[in-house]
């Protein structure tokens, strides 16, 4: 389900329903209710009923303001969602919701995603929301490892962009008790940033390739577990969505825990 084309649709049809009635509907009422108290046929009644607003009127008037505020906020300052997979552990948790910045880097018109206001671009390092090249209807998170222009090779677990290797060095190789999970600090472009690393998985072998024009290329900080441009190519910047910044709540499905609200990075 499209909610911003939900959202978009119910602003639309509330707004027309009060602005009809601000513009006709409601003149046609006054004057009838007019022409019937000069005729003194009206019983107390009747008359309370023929100068009260119509229930679809009425919930359109009340609806439509907060529905456009809500639009307004959604499509172009923030918008929560939830993290559904463990792609981006251990930055993200299943069940943690995070907020993005939809102006980040540029306006955009909801539903049709086209930009009409440039901002600023995606960095390196960058934790990313976009719809998901070959499904656009679901939305993708992972971080920017490549901007346009930029030569990627991925390699026995070690990034290379532009020829120069991302450094990262082991902080934990048992973080979880599991053998299969080492805990890792990357270096890209002087961010650091966490990762985990299967050393038994040998992983994607990519060699190295040029980033398009207009597209970027993002992985996932849990390396071995990550469906990102390593297996399906590049996002194109139509689809961005948005730059994910804070994580302001956790709900697994028991109560929503707050204890651990964050800044992203």
């Amino acid at each position: 389900m499209d909610f911003s084309l939900l959202l978009v649709v119910a602003v639309a049809v509330t707004g027309l329903i009060w602005l009809f009635d601000v513009l006709w509907w409601k003149r046609s009422r006054t004057e009838r209710l007019a022409t019937a108290e000069a005729e003194g046929s009206l019983d107390e009644k009747t008359r309370k009923r023929l100068a009260k607003d119509p229930w679809l009127i009425d919930y359109a008037r009340s609806f439509f303001p907060v529905l456009f505020v809500v639009l307004l906020l959604r499509s172009f300052l923030v918008e929560p969602f939830q993290i559904p997979s463990g792609s981006m552990k251990p930055t993200l948790e299943v069940g943690d919701f995070i907020l993005v910045n939809k102006f980040a880097y540029g306006l955009r018109l909801p539903v049709i995603n086209t930009k009409v206001i440039d901002i600023d671009e995606p960095e390196r390092g960058d934790i990313m929301v976009f719809r998901f090249p070959q499904e656009p209807s679901v939305n993708f998170i992972k971080r920017v490892v490549g901007l346009p222009g930029d030569r990627i090779r991925y390699e026995d677990k070690t990034l290379y962009v532009n020829g120069e290797e991302v450094k990262h060095e082991l902080v934990d190789a048992n973080p979880s008790g599991s053998p299969d999970e080492q805990l890792l600090e990357e270096h890209l472009d002087g961010r650091q940033h966490l990762i985990y690393n299967d050393p038994d998985d040998p992983g994607p072998q990519l060699r190295e390739l040029e980033v398009p024009e207009g597209h970027y290329f993002t992985m996932g900080d849990n390396r071995d577990h990550s469906n990102d441009s390593r297996y399906w190519g590049f996002v194109p910047e139509e689809n961005i969505v948005g730059k994910a910044f804070a994580v302001w709540m956790h709900w697994d499905g028991g109560l929503p825990s707050f204890t651990d609200i964050r800044r992203l990075h």
